[in-house]
């Protein structure tokens, strides 16, 4: 006679199906709440929390530009290094609804600027750096202070401005290495 172990059928659910449930539930919670039910408070409360973050991304962005164009203006020598990344700031502004303030060319910017002898003696006044190198240094501030905001704002955004915000965080990060590559 020979002796056959018992089955070891578990008693519950078995650990693939276990997985393609939570696989399941998760892109359930990365998709988000349907925008159908819009008679909720919490998805009117959301799309205007939305909405607000948005805007606040497109000013941040704005913002940035303007400070590119003010170093520009300072250090016209760095406009090779600096315009393809202030191009990509403005793309960023326009992306989350804004670019109005964002889109003047630098070179407009400039050319007032530099019409005025006050205007011109004004640019050091506005705070940009005598050394490019601390022009530099001091964008890079800027943009990872902003990819830091951008990347703490995720959790209180919904799915797709969450997904834009993270990019353009990212995008942020690279140019504070871009920045920052010519000070080693």
């Amino acid at each position: 006679m020979s002796f056959t172990p018992p089955s070891r059928s578990p008693s519950g659910p078995r650990r693939r199906s276990l997985l393609a449930s939570a696989a399941g539930a998760g892109a359930a919670l990365l998709t988000g709440c349907s925008a159908s039910d819009s008679s909720s408070e919490t998805t009117k409360g959301s799309s205007s929390a939305a909405d607000r973050a948005r805007a606040r991304a497109a000013r941040d962005s704005e913002g940035l530009a303007a400070r590119y164009e003010v170093v520009l203006a300072a250090h016209p020598a760095l406009a090779a290094r600096l315009s393809p990344l202030r191009a990509e700031v403005v793309r960023h502004a326009e992306a989350f609804g804004g670019g109005k303030r964002a889109s003047a060319t630098p070179s407009a910017s400039a050319s007032s600027a530099s019409s005025s002898p006050a205007a011109s003696a004004s640019a050091p006044a506005a705070g940009v750096p005598a050394r490019e190198e601390d022009a530099l240094a001091e964008l890079a501030s800027a943009e990872r202070a902003l990819a830091d905001r951008r990347t703490k704002a995720l959790e209180e955004v919904p799915g797709e401005l969450a997904r834009l915000l993270a990019s353009v965080a990212a995008a942020g990060a690279v140019h504070v290495y871009l920045l920052a590559e010519g000070r080693k």
